[in-house]
């Protein structure tokens, strides 16, 4: 069962990854690692090499237990959409590694060690994955306080998700319902509609919310908690009357706001917007101060 992806970097070159938390083990990108140490231009053209490689170590090397252990999942592409891709783990990566004629072989294996060495570290100590969380964030171009307010959302989202498994629900789409008629009931839009509000495809809303937009959407989610460990609701159907509640709390907040501001706070910018504007303003502010010396 994967529970977590993410892109893990190599001298700047991503490499998709998903972590195994049942097995406690990461799945590389085949494609993305033949590219780094092929200096392939392109992910076709790093395909085409893989899948020459791979009849190669069939019918040259004998390595076919090995290559029909390789798993394949659905990992983003660059356009967004999830493909199936080969994967292997650290083990399986090694051994075709050591088919790849390659100068960088023997920095990446430090470099697949290291990856697994940090994962340990952050199982460790919790507080390593909140750096790095922040690192990603301020690297995007993320302000510290709507980063602060990310990592405050990530918690209440857990703990709501905690309080939902604790009620009986189960499974990603029963949280995908319970989430759209929370986010309904506070935004007015579903999930999608928002998303699409927003120009969004695949990316995630929360990434893309302005610092306002987090805050209510983190009040909706402990307002669902707080009311959940109040009134114990029992099955699906009341489980969606204590979202919609929560959401509620929250979407009534909105409404006092907006009629204090004259305006909307929801707004159709995403991160790139958003992060546009901070950036222009920060050099704004540089600029005055230059002309103030």
């Amino acid at each position: 069962m994967i529970n977590e992806e993410q892109l893990q970097l190599y001298e700047d070159q991503p490499i998709r990854s998903a972590w195994d938390e049942e097995n406690e083990e990461w799945y590389f990108s085949i494609v993305d690692v033949v590219a780094v140490l092929t200096e392939q231009p392109d992910a076709r053209r790093a395909s085409t090499y893989w899948a020459v490689l791979k009849k190669r170590m069939k019918e040259v090397e004998g390595a076919v237990e090995l290559l029909t252990s390789c798993k394949q999942l659905k990992l983003k592409a660059v356009d967004g959409k999830r493909r199936s891709t080969d994967v292997a783990n650290t083990e399986q990566l090694l051994r075709i590694i050591q088919s790849i004629p390659s100068k960088k072989a023997e920095p990446f294996k430090m470099w697949l060690a290291q990856v697994g060495k940090d994962h340990i570290e952050e199982t460790l100590d919790p507080e390593l994955i909140a750096e790095r969380l922040v690192a990603t964030y301020e690297r995007k171009g993320y302000t510290r306080e709507w980063i602060n307010q990310r990592l405050q959302a990530i918690s209440a989202r857990k703990e709501l998700t905690d309080e939902w498994k604790t009620r009986g629900v189960t499974g990603g789409k029963e949280y995908a319902v319970l989430t759209d008629e929370l986010t309904k009931a506070w935004s007015g839009m579903t999930t999608r509609q928002y998303k699409s509000h927003k120009g969004l495809k695949k990316e995630s809303l929360r990434d893309n919310m302005s610092t306002t937009e987090l805050v209510l959407n983190m009040l909706a989610e402990t307002a669902t908690k707080e009311i959940s460990q109040s009134s114990e609701p029992t099955g699906f159907e009341q489980n969606k009357s204590v979202a919609r509640r929560g959401g509620n709390i929250a979407g009534n907040a909105r409404k006092e706001l907006e009629k204090e501001l004259g305006h909307s706070v929801i707004t159709s910018q995403n991160a790139m917007q958003l992060n546009h504007v901070i950036s222009a303003m920060v050099e704004a502010s540089s600029n005055i101060s230059e002309e103030e010396e």
